[in-house]
């Protein structure tokens, strides 16, 4: 919200002197945070000028630039002795004869930029024609500004217009405007008459309400308005109040005064029309939105209510809409839609140059309804951001009534006597406050009279219970002061937050991280000792990524709970796997340009089981007894810990050495395999198919018991271009919560053995379908306690083994703690391995 210092000094006392800089102070003292200072800040000649003549000269790039003369009055004798500057100009919008805006050298514009003589595309250019994002007056940069059509129909100032003359006290530009940003509960200073109170508040200056004025309570009945609302939205109603005034014999076409075009531009609006230029400025001084309907396209009445199916309305920005049942709707007669209440109106009503009679519209929609409206149809206006963060209800009639008095004053209307006021509201409710409430809670030694006098000097009705509590009754342009921490946080706001002291809070003595904080911290170590990088992605999915990873329709990671207020319509359900958000990140970084990525992510999943529970809702008087706590705990879903990684590329980067490894598999499952060995947990490998996994390089991953961990190995081809991933992207994903239980357990420690260690290697020829883990495993058992370590360093399949199988290769360590095994121990112990290979599998010495 922008707020204009001349304009803020119409409703409240600002000392001479003060600047836009000390203003913003002031604001932030009372919370409002400063987004930024405009204007002020153009220094040296800033002037009319005439364009006497130009020449368009093509370029090579294709661009045509303009090379003008133009007159700057008595300016022009200080840099070239003539009248005329030679002026390079990249604009088209503009023709000779125009009146300009004209920097010349010496100048400086905002931000710092200083204007000098200059050379480009072949002449010196005495200056530059200025467009009103180069004087901080907007954002248009399409064009430069043409002062006939920037102060259009009005005579008395076009007339007195000529060249040289200053235009920063023309266009405003010594005014300084501040700019805050409005939080969600502070809606009413979306406006000059909120910014004001709170000046006056940090100030102490004195505040002079522009809704205080004699509103016409009319005589005999006014414009037709009904309210029907078949669908109230949490038992309230979409319009509380509906003001409608009319006005007849308005000259539409005149143009808004230039005090109301200075300050509709000042605070980033582009004056339109009169009747339009009202209802902005209305709004921007009050905080309530207005609309103006032309009457003669009405049909005798106007009717709120919820849409019905089907119907549309292509609204003022001509765009067709499809409305929805929940949208609240002003129509004619309760027949064709004229507008989205507090959004948008419809181009079929609009006011036009040769509207003569006008019905304003200053109406109270509730907050909730107007919101979502705007989210439905991706529509956010000055009059949609105003209702949703909270309009005051009390300020439709006067509202209705300064907007008359404007369209009666400027426009030559004649207003109807007739004032329809439809009037739903509820009355507001006390709250009982306890008046040291704001003390305890924020720890400063304030008494009750200054809880009470700062209440009231928010605007809160304060009374005296006689049993030491108040009563206190809200303003009605605060809705958001509802309880006892609302107040407590309005004393502490105006009182100052810099005189709340900082304390640092004791650590209390505890017993450190539990098991499974340490747990989580291996993982996360051991992941990124190995080279993965850790990320953070939301946990919400849509529906088609189960899709994506190929679930079968039946796969429980399909049940996935709907969020009731997503954060994206795109993505509105849980996930059931980390791996399903993972695989987004990993793509994103690939797609810019990350060739190979390695990441990881430790994170919840829902898994939901079905029927779902719906828990019970408590009051808050009482602590809840243990049933009910029960019922609670079994509605809330399974929510267990899972670590899942992603890496595609190279495993080993090439260089001069080599060519590069590209990631496989075994990288996978070596990555869970090191989880394990770093928790001291026995997993086993064993074959599987899984989806997202590709089936013949899916790996089982289980305890030593058959406890499932997770899966590793490559993703499916399918999946991998659905989710748009390099081929032969790996994945794996574990249950770390199964980890952490596993690994609470004492593992004796082994003692070394100073003997050395004695190898033998062996090479078993299976059958093609038997899996190495199932191999690797009756070796091990064979061998007994002696065997210090086991693994696989080759695989042959060709015409020496015969079809449909393949030969293994293992190397194997023996080492006994208190002696050097001889040759025919270690002999014993290979051939009980390959005997117990034999017997498990199938097994097959190769050579033997």
């Amino acid at each position: 919200m922008r707020a204009p210092i001349s304009w803020l000094r119409d409703y409240v006392d600002v000392a001479p002197g003060v600047t836009g800089r000390d203003v913003a102070a002031s604001l932030v003292r009372v919370g409002l945070e400063e987004e930024g200072l405009h204007g002020g800040d153009v220094t040296g000649p800033l002037v009319v000028g005439r364009v006497l003549g130009l020449v368009e000269e093509p370029q090579k790039n294709g661009e045509t630039i303009r090379w003008c003369q133009v007159d700057v009055g008595e300016h022009g004798q200080r840099l070239t002795d003539g009248t005329a500057q030679g002026i390079v100009c990249g604009a088209l919008n503009f023709a000779v004869g125009d009146l300009v805006v004209v920097v010349l050298p010496g100048a400086v514009l905002p931000g710092g930029f200083a204007i000098s003589a200059r050379k480009t595309y072949g002449h010196i250019s005495n200056g530059m024609i200025c467009s009103a994002r180069e004087l901080g007056l907007g954002e248009d940069h399409d064009g430069i500004i043409v002062l006939q059509e920037w102060f259009e129909g009005d005579e008395e100032v076009l007339g007195a217009l000529k060249p040289g003359d200053d235009a920063i006290s023309l266009l405003g530009l010594e005014d300084e405007v501040v700019e805050v940003t409005i939080t969600p509960d502070r809606g009413y200073c979306f406006s000059l008459r909120g910014i004001a109170r709170e000046y006056g508040s940090a100030t102490g200056g004195a505040f002079r309400d522009p809704a205080a004025l004699a509103v016409d309570r009319g005589e005999g009945p006014g414009y037709p308005v009904e309210v029907v609302d078949e669908a109230p939205l949490l038992g309230r109603v979409g319009c509380d109040r509906y003001v409608a005034r009319v006005i007849r014999d308005v000259d539409a076409s005149r143009p808004s005064p230039h005090w109301m075009q200075k300050r509709l531009t000042q605070s980033g609006m582009r004056p339109i029309s009169l009747a339009v230029d009202i209802t902005n400025y209305v709004m921007l001084a009050l905080g309530q939105p207005l609309h103006a309907f032309d009457v003669s396209g009405l049909s005798g009445s106007i009717v709120v209510r919820r849409a019905r199916p089907g119907e549309q309305l292509t609204t003022l920005d001509d765009v067709r809409r499809t409305l929805f049942p929940e949208d609240l709707l002003i129509t004619d007669g309760g027949q064709a839609p004229l507008a989205i209440a507090g959004v948008m109106g419809g181009a079929a009503s609009e006011v036009t140059g040769a509207t003569t009679d006008i019905l304003v519209e200053s109406a109270h929609f509730d907050p909730t309804t107007v919101a979502r409206s705007s989210r439905r149809h991706k529509l956010v206006t000055e009059a949609s951001k105003r209702y949703e963060r909270g309009v005051d209800v009390d300020l439709a009639d006067a509202a209705a009534q300064l907007a008359v008095n404007l369209l009666q004053e400027l426009g030559g209307g004649v207003p109807d006597p007739g004032v329809t006021d439809v009037d739903l509201r509820r009355p507001r409710t006390p709250v009982r406050l306890d008046p040291m409430l704001p003390a305890r809670l924020v720890g400063l030694p304030w008494s009750a009279q200054d809880v009470v006098d700062t209440l009231r000097e928010v605007g809160c009705e304060v009374d005296d219970t006689g049993d030491g509590d108040l009563t206190v009754l809200s303003p009605s342009w605060r809705p958001d002061l509802e309880d006892g921490a609302d107040f407590a946080e309005e004393v502490a706001r105006l009182r100052g937050y810099d005189q709340i002291p900082s304390v640092l809070p004791q650590a209390p003595g505890g017993r450190g991280l539990t098991h499974d904080q340490r747990v989580r911290r291996v993982v996360a170590n051991t992941l990124a000792h190995h080279g993965f990088a850790e990320v953070l992605t939301y946990p919400f999915v849509g529906e088609k990524v189960h899709d994506q990873l190929g679930l079968e329709a039946d796969d429980p990671r399909r049940a996935a709970l709907r969020v009731a207020n997503p954060l994206s319509e795109e993505a509105p359900l849980m996930r059931t796997s980390v791996l399903s958000t993972l695989l987004e990140a990993l793509r994103r970084n690939i797609s810019r340009g990350q060739r190979d990525v390695a990441v990881f992510e430790v994170g919840l999943v829902t898994r939901p089981e079905l029927p779902l529970r719906v828990a019970p809702v408590p009051g808050v008087d009482a602590r809840p007894d243990e049933d009910t706590l029960q019922q609670i705990r079994a509605a809330v879903p399974h929510q267990p810990r899972r670590v899942a990684l992603a890496l595609a590329g190279d495993a080993d980067r090439g260089g001069w050495w080599g060519p590069g490894r590209p990631v496989d598999w075994s990288d996978a499952v070596g990555a869970a395999r090191a989880l394990g060995a770093a928790l001291a947990v026995d997993l086993r490998v064993t074959a599987d198919e899984h989806a997202p996994w590709h089936p013949g390089r899916c790996a089982r991953i289980t305890l030593a018991d058959g406890t499932l961990v997770g899966h590793a190995g490559e993703l499916h081809p399918k999946a991998l271009a659905a989710l748009g991933l390099p081929a032969r992207t790996c994945a794996a994903e574990l249950d770390v919560d199964v980890l952490s239980t596993a690994s609470d357990t004492v593992v004796e420690a082994r003692r070394l053995s100073t003997y050395p260690v004695a190898h033998s290697d062996v090479a078993l020829v299976v059958p093609a379908g038997v899996p190495a883990g199932e191999v690797e495993a009756a070796l091990r058992q064979g061998t007994g306690d002696l065997l210090e370590s086991l693994s696989l360093f080759d695989v042959y399949t060709g015409d020496q083994v015969g079809d449909q199988h393949r030969s293994l290769a293992y190397r194997m360590e023996f080492r006994a703690p208190d002696r050097t095994l001889t040759t025919e121990e270690v002999n014993g112990l290979r051939d009980r391995a390959i005997a117990s290979a034999a017997a498990a599998t199938g097994a097959v010495q190769r050579g033997a």
